[in-house]
């Protein structure tokens, strides 16, 4: 199916398939406990609902933190090493926030397993870009994520079901026996993919050297502040959802399977980014989708307003269905642009621009979800604004790129 450069022991399609379930991990993290935050918060004595939307945010730093030291070690050590210890150490977090009795140590425990799960996603990013590069990986990247859409389509309603059947603390046992999945799955089948003669000693003036190539690169450096725009909107969605569907909209127990559809949504377009993007490139691709993000969510100011932030639901669903749709052509093709001038880097330059991009869409997300009134106001202006932003960017950075370096970003 796609070109194999390294002899293994493993298929492509069970190659995409572990690559999914490693970068699954985040996702499940996340949606998992989506439907429980509002009982978690009850539990642990949150006073103000919106800084239950910290069980969520809090995750996110860590993986930010994080993907800034799994990236050179997984160059030093090796990539499988890297991930091992990665999902270890998502394991303790599962653990203290399995035991926590109070908030704080609730989002320590929580931090400790974005610090974790930092691991195994970036270093599998490394590991796809060792094995292909150009359209070649867009393409792998758009069919794991297809496959990682899976996660977030399914765990809100897995979460709904142990909280209905068990208590919030199941959760998070139910995340230590998919680590323990993980870990021998990738341990089994899947060979190392940097030899040891091209290993890279772990020093911090490479990595400091890394963060100065990428932000000096105006391709990479371009496309990730993109991709932090277009995560910080995602974050946005995340933690304000259970209160926009949940609460506002009275959905209760019926949340996981709106929150599904919209999950969809994005796996379909991923897919058929896939499929076409060989056809298209990657720019072409990235362009048209952020133009339709902006439209539909400037048109979709209308309606917000006239309803003074409480639309028909249908009307809300269908505006996310349009914005998702879109954003599953921009999410896989934006970190292989990024990704495109730096293999010769490919751990350390995959960490910064994750943690780059992580990091900045964590004061978006949070400052525009802690902004969450009741109505949908914020989330359709923060949508709005963020796509407006990626476009801009997106400009910017390829405004004085000459036509070689535009071929090489699409081939």
């Amino acid at each position: 199916m796609f070109r194999n450069t390294r002899p293994t022991v493993i298929g492509d399609n069970e190659f995409i398939a572990l690559m999914a379930l490693l970068m699954s991990l985040v996702a499940l993290a996340i949606d998992t406990m989506l439907p429980a935050l509002a009982v978690i918060g009850g539990d642990l004595g949150v006073i103000n609902p919106n800084h239950n939307q910290l069980i969520i945010s809090v995750i996110f730093f860590g993986v930010a933190i994080g993907q800034l030291l799994y990236g050179p070690l997984s160059d030093s050590i090796g990539r499988k090493p890297a991930i091992y210890i990665g999902i270890g150490i998502f394991m303790l977090g599962s653990i203290m926030s399995l035991f926590a009795t109070n908030f704080p140590v609730m989002l320590a425990g929580r931090l400790l397993q974005g610090l974790g799960i930092a691991g195994p996603r970036i270093v599998m990013m490394a590991l796809i870009r060792d094995k292909y590069e150009g359209r070649e990986m867009a393409k792998v990247m758009s069919f794991v994520i297809t496959l990682f859409i899976l996660a977030p389509t399914i765990a809100p309603a897995i979460g709904q079901i142990i909280i209905s059947f068990g208590h919030w603390r199941a959760i998070f046992a139910f995340f230590l026996l998919l680590s323990v999945i993980s870990m021998v799955w990738l341990a089994i089948r899947q060979p190392e993919t940097l030899v040891v003669e091209k290993r890279i000693p772990l020093s911090l003036s490479r990595v400091l050297s890394a963060i100065r190539e990428v932000c000096s690169n105006r391709i990479a450096i371009g496309y990730t502040l993109t991709n932090g725009f277009l995560s910080g909107l995602f974050l946005v969605f995340l933690t304000t959802s259970p209160q926009i569907l949940q609460e506002q909209y009275e959905l209760g127990v019926k949340f996981p399977i709106y929150f599904a559809a919209l999950s969809i949504a994005v796996g379909l377009t991923t897919f058929l980014n896939g499929k076409i993007v060989m056809r298209f490139g990657m720019r072409i691709l990235c362009h048209r989708a952020l133009y339709i993000l902006f439209a539909v969510s400037l048109l979709y100011c209308l309606p917000a307003f006239n309803y003074n932030g409480h639309p028909p639901l249908w009307t809300f669903m269908g505006y996310l269905i349009l914005c998702f749709f879109a954003i599953g052509f921009v999410f896989g093709n934006l970190n292989a642009l990024a990704m495109q001038p730096l293999g010769h880097i490919a751990g350390v330059g995959a960490a910064v621009i994750g943690s780059l991009s992580t990091l900045m869409s964590l004061p978006i997300g949070i400052y525009i979800g802690h902004s969450y009134n009741g109505t949908i106001l914020p989330l359709v202006m923060g949508f709005l604004g963020c796509s407006l932003a990626c476009i801009v960017l997106v400009i910017w950075t390829e405004h004085t790129a000459d036509a070689t370096v535009k071929s090489d970003l699409d081939s």
